[in-house]
């Protein structure tokens, strides 16, 4: 559903034969809640260039998508022509590709819906014709007459062989067609090509060999017309020619491809005022403690040399208390100031420095850094860096990846462009010493102490960050900060004789219910019930299939007092006791259709049966809830069965939880249902 363009480029020929547009659509697209809710959009967005060539009468129709463009490719072409043996008649030509790389597990998904969108949009399309004949017929329009060329068209041409086109925007036009040109429009863009040649726009060799490196005359015009469009068209600040010059190479040196994730990531720059991150923003006090990551001196090369030890870093610890968006501005000041540092070693080197490398220690990476929101996280911030500071990492050296790390390599990879990809040297376990290892890459004396150098490094050695830091979504939304625990994580409050549940509608049979909840305070009793008739919602609360309106100190209860036990409802799981402090992780294989209840009820400690007397952790726990209220921060969600089995068969390399999982969820066609919980 079209909602609303914006108009990104136009070009028009002095004769009005030629007309090229250039939209930017906003769409509303037909697609399943769940899967808007995991891509994190709600629109997406298309570039339609529409051609109009009046005097051969046609008019060709290019699109493709601009959101998850690394993750999807759609390319779509329209051609209307005359039809060659009457030429009242219109021929009509359309065609598609659609190339899907990954999309989170969903590409089957992903594929049905754009083929039925495709197949619906074809149906429509003579419809839509129909529409808009009868909308001209209704305005007294009839008859349309063919273009004709203008009087003063001629005395333009007679004039257009002594002298060259002076503007700029013929020199770099958007995105001219590339068929139906008239001979003057061929002649102003073939000595457009040559203007760069001229003494006025030529770089000085000096200045092109200091800071930029060899540039072929061919990338030389490029960064020329580039830079001038931008000055022409670009208000505010304008980038430096090393930073013009990484989106060109990004693109290959296509002018219209770099010209386009350029003007994006500007206006992106401008949005969250990226150019003032590292004077105006301090990371807070958690970050400097617990982000295990920070320079070290140069590699051989002369890069700045940048040292993360992720194995040693809490990533759910620092999401649960920070939440994503705070990650996300550290990691834009890391690379901001990575930038100054490669201008600051191209002055001290001599020689162009537009990248750094980055060194990834994982010695004590487990299954816990492949927690769902942090991996989500890890991906958004991955997409943001790769979008607005490519080609900035020279080199990227990964030591010691231990078995766990194929899992996180299968979920990361398909989000990294293929030309990053191979800048990645891997080493297992000690490899790295050996030949071809880290010392090719960085001198001696400056490799880290904790990999047997000699250098001591001053980046933080992380660790655990400690639970009294987490905050709750509220808290994080009352401090206006856009956080995954925002709009994904709600928290409840569970007390004596009032649990808190929430309900799940399921359709089709088969489906898996998946959870991810921390229990914040007290100890609690985790079931999962099943009924073949809905409860009666709560007045004051509206619940909805797998919706739960979170507030603060939120408690539902959904099972009425009168209904009993298996005649009413059934326990579909055994219970299972959550300790405070306790992350626990599981999923359910649906057997039936009906109203699924998830339910966390608080837990009363057991009398003694051997004594009278209270043991002294009893009466400890009871201290620890003596309010009688328990707090658990929790988060659901439903997907089908092949989508969940498609999304975990990558797990099974790994011996652990997750690769668990996927047998057990394999199994389910025997069993129908199935389940797992893991801490």
């Amino acid at each position: 559903m079209f909602v609303h363009s914006d108009t990104v480029n136009e070009f028009k020929s002095d004769d009005g034969a030629i007309h090229v547009i250039e939209r930017r659509c906003k769409l509303d697209i037909d697609a399943p809640r769940l899967l808007k809710k995991i891509a994190g959009v709600d629109y997406v967005y298309f570039v339609q260039k529409n051609s109009l060539n009046c005097r051969e009468r046609t008019l060709h129709i290019e699109a493709h998508n601009e959101t998850f463009s690394n993750r999807v490719i759609i390319n779509e072409y329209c051609c209307y022509t005359v039809h060659p043996d009457n030429e009242d008649w219109t021929c009509f030509e359309q065609s598609a590709s659609l190339d899907i790389k990954s999309f989170f597990g969903f590409e089957s998904t992903v594929e049905k819906i754009a083929m039925k969108q495709y197949t619906s949009n074809i149906k429509k399309g003579k419809e839509i014709i129909e529409y808009y004949l009868h909308q001209l017929a209704e305005e007294g329009i009839t008859f349309v007459p063919r273009w004709t060329p203008p009087v003063s068209c001629s005395l333009k041409k007679a004039s257009s062989s002594s002298k060259h086109p002076v503007s700029a925007a013929l020199s770099i036009p958007d995105s001219p067609p590339k068929e139906g040109l008239n001979n003057e429009i061929l002649t102003s863009n073939s000595s457009s090509e040559l203007v760069v040649g001229t003494p006025d726009d030529k770089l000085d060799a000096d200045y092109i060999k200091r800071y930029l490196g060899d540039l072929t005359p061919l990338q030389e015009s490029c960064l020329i017309r580039l830079r001038q469009w931008l000055q022409e068209t670009h208000k505010g600040k304008i980038p430096k020619d090393e930073h013009i010059l990484r989106f060109l190479r990004a693109r290959d040196f296509n002018i219209d491809k770099a010209r386009e994730i350029m003007c994006q990531s500007l206006t992106w720059r401008k949005q969250h005022q990226v150019d003032y991150i590292l004077d105006t923003w301090n990371p807070p006090q958690v970050l400097q403690d617990y982000y295990a990551g920070g320079w070290h001196h140069h590699d051989k090369d002369g890069r700045p040399l940048y040292v993360l030890r992720l194995g040693q870093m809490d990533t759910k610890g620092l999401v649960r208390a920070l939440g994503e968006e705070a990650l996300l501005r550290y990691v834009l000041s890391i690379n901001e100031e990575g930038l100054r540092r490669c201008e600051e070693n191209t002055k001290v080197f001599g020689r162009p420095i537009s990248s750094w490398t980055c060194l990834v220690d994982l010695e004590g990476l487990n299954m816990r850094h492949l927690w769902r929101p942090g991996v989500k996280a890890l991906l958004r911030i991955i997409e943001v860096v790769e979008a607005n500071y490519p080609e900035t990492l020279g080199r990227l050296l990964i030591l010691r990846a231990p078995r766990v790390f194929p899992v996180l390599w299968t979920l990361v990879s398909p989000f990294i462009d293929d030309n990053t990809r191979k800048k990645f040297l891997i080493y297992a376990g000690n490899d790295y010493q050996g030949p071809g290892g880290l010392l090719d890459y960085i001198d001696k004396e400056i490799i880290p102490d904790f990999l047997s150098g000699e250098c001591m490094c001053e980046v933080p050695e992380g660790g655990l960050v400690p639970k009294s830091l987490y905050r709750t979504a509220e808290e994080l939304e009352n401090e206006d900060l856009k956080l995954w625990t925002e709009t994904i994580y709600q928290s409840a409050s569970v007390f004596k004789g009032a649990p808190h549940e929430i309900l799940i509608q399921i359709v089709d049979a088969s489906s898996v219910i998946t959870w991810d909840f921390d229990v914040c305070k007290g100890d609690i009793v985790f079931n999962i019930y099943h009924s073949k008739r809905s409860p009666q919602p709560p007045k004051k609360d509206s619940v909805g299939a797998h919706s739960i309106t979170s507030a603060v100190g939120n408690n539902v209860q959904l099972i009425d007092k009168v209904w009993q036990l298996g005649r009413d409802y059934s326990m579909v799981e055994s219970p299972l006791i959550c300790k405070e402090g306790e992350s626990v992780q599981g999923s359910h294989v649906t057997r039936w259709p009906g109203f699924y209840i998830l339910q966390w009820k608080f837990h009363s400690m057991p009398a003694c049966a051997t004594t009278s007397l209270p043991r002294v952790d009893d009466v400890l726990a009871s201290l620890q809830v003596s309010s009688h209220k328990c707090k658990v921060m929790y988060y659901t969600e439903v997907i089908g069965s092949e989508d969940f089995r498609g999304s975990m068969t990558s797990l099974e390399s790994s011996h652990s939880g997750f690769s668990q999982l996927s047998a057990a969820t394999t199994s389910s066609n025997q069993s129908h249902s199935s389940s797992l919980i893991s801490r």
